[in-house]
C-alpha cells in the first residue's frame, strides 16, 4: 500500500462525505488512489500485499476442500480479485462500509480491477461496517450469525494505526473473541499491517488463537508490510 513518489500532482475523481468522514478517489498517473479523512489508504500499484493476505489464509487451511472467505475492505479490489480468480474458494464475501468505494467499483473507474470478480456468482458485496457484522449485527436466513472458514481483515493501516477509532474495537479481547465467533472450528484469522506488531501476537494468544505469526511482504523502501496470521482452535 506504499505509493511511488510522483511529480505530476494527482487529480481528484470523486469526493463523497460517508458516515465516517471524507472519502476521495483520485488518479496519480496511471494509479488510482483512495484517500480517507486526508489519509492515504491505498493505490493500485502493485497488490501483492492483498494477494498474499489471501494465500497465506488459503495456505494456513492445509488443504480444507471448498473453503469461504471474509474479505474486511474491498479497497481497490486487489483481494476480490485474487480470491475470485482461485476456483477453489467456495464462497467470497466482502465487507465495505463505504457506499462510495463500492459505487466506485461497480459503475466507476475501479470496475476495471473488479468486473470479473463481482460478476463471479461465488462473490457477495455487503454494505456494512465489519465491525458490527463481526459482531453479530448482521445474520444469516436462519437468524445465525455466517461462519467462514478464512477471514482477511485489511480495513487500517494496521492494529495499531487504525483509519477511524471505532476499528480499535476490532483488535481488542472483544474484537477478537468476536473473530473467533465468525470462523469455523480451524479457520484462519489474518490482519494485514503497515509494520508488524508485537502487542497484537500477544493479543492473539491471549484471546486463544493458536499458530500465531507472521508473513512479510517486502517493500520498496522502509519496514516490509506484514500478514498477521492465527487460527482458531479446531
Amino acid at each position: 500500500m506504499h505509493t511511488p513518489y510522483r511529480s505530476d500532482p494527482p487529480v481528484v475523481l470523486d469526493r463523497r462525505e460517508g458516515p465516517h468522514g471524507e472519502v476521495v478517489l483520485r488518479r496519480h498517473g496511471d494509479l488510482l488512489q483512495i484517500i480517507a479523512n486526508g489519509t492515504f489508504l491505498m493505490d493500485t500499484s502493485d497488490g501483492r500485499s492483498e494477494r498474499l493476505l489471501v494465500d497465506a489464509a488459503y495456505d494456513a487451511l492445509n488443504g480444507r476442500p471448498r473453503p469461504s472467505v471474509l474479505i474486511g475492505g474491498l479497497g481497490v479490489g486487489f483481494s476480490l480479485a485474487h480470491a475470485a480468480a482461485d476456483p477453489r474458494w467456495s464462497r467470497i464475501t466482502v465487507v465495505e462500509r463505504e457506499q462510495a468505494i463500492i459505487d466506485w467499483h461497480l459503475e466507476g473507474p475501479l470496475s476495471e480491477l473488479s468486473r470479473t470478480a463481482l460478476a463471479d456468482p461465488r462473490t457477495e458485496i455487503l454494505h456494512a461496517d465489519l465491525v458490527a457484522y463481526v459482531n453479530g449485527s448482521f445474520a444469516g436466513a436462519n437468524g445465525a450469525p455466517v461462519t467462514y472458514d478464512a477471514l482477511c481483515l485489511d480495513i487500517d493501516n494496521g492494529p495499531d494505526w487504525t483509519v477511524t477509532q471505532d476499528n480499535e474495537s476490532l483488535y481488542s479481547p472483544t474484537g477478537l473473541a468476536a473473530c473467533q465467533a465468525r470462523l469455523n472450528p480451524g479457520g484462519v484469522l489474518a490482519v494485514w499491517s503497515a509494520q508488524p506488531s508485537s502487542a497484537f501476537d500477544s493479543a492473539l494468544r491471549n484471546a486463544g488463537f493458536q499458530q500465531v505469526r507472521t508473513e512479510e511482504i517486502p517493500v520498496a523502501r522502509g519496514v516490509p508490510d506484514v500478514v498477521h496470521l492465527a487460527a482458531r482452535a479446531a
